[in-house]
């Protein structure tokens, strides 16, 4: 479908910062016409379905400053440079739970806001847990939480689970459990 493509005529960047830098773009609409694109860039990031044997989901509780609340989600975290998206799970899982998992399935990825950044979250989902020390960042604050995986997806039809990554990892998750038991 090359007649929705846009071509990029001009770009600057008007922010550099630590985790996201933001540009501005000039483009050449489908119809000949110009326009401006804001493009917040991202590296990617992991979100991880962390599920014990008794069905439960290990998320995190924790003070999300652009929303201004609290939200119960799955752990996750930014990809480093040259990072492949399986061993950030594997640290992210690590570093805000304290725990270590033998058996990892993908779950699939998605592009998280596609409308104004470039960032792709690819999910797993992670088994055959164990406990051992987190690592938080020093400016990281999370509560982990066990949440039993049908009340997590009850959760969501409430509105208690409200972010992007979470409601899709769950239900991802919970997805393939079912067509394993098939």
């Amino acid at each position: 479908m090359a007649f929705l493509t846009e071509k990029r005529l001009d770009s600057r960047v008007v922010y550099r910062g630590k985790i996201l830098n933001l540009r501005v773009d000039t483009v050449l609409l489908p119809d000949g016409r110009t326009g401006t694109r804001e493009v917040v860039e991202y590296a990617g990031a992991v979100a991880v379905v962390a599920l014990n044997e008794q069905k439960e989901v290990f998320m995190v509780r924790q003070y999300r400053y652009p929303v201004e609340r609290e939200l119960l989600e799955i752990p996750a975290g930014k990809i480093e440079k040259g990072e492949d998206p399986l061993q950030c799970a594997k640290r992210e899982l690590a570093e805000e739970t304290g725990l270590r998992a033998e058996r990892w399935q993908q779950l699939g990825s998605f592009y998280s806001t596609p409308g104004f950044t470039s960032e792709k979250m690819h999910l797993f989902l992670a088994r055959d847990l164990h406990l051992e020390r987190q690592h938080l960042d020093e400016d990281e604050f999370v509560q982990v939480v066990k949440v039993p995986l049908d009340e997590a997806l009850a959760m969501i039809w409430r509105g208690d689970i409200c972010d992007a990554k979470s409601t899709a990892g769950l239900l991802a998750a919970h997805y393939l459990l079912e067509r394993e038991k098939a």
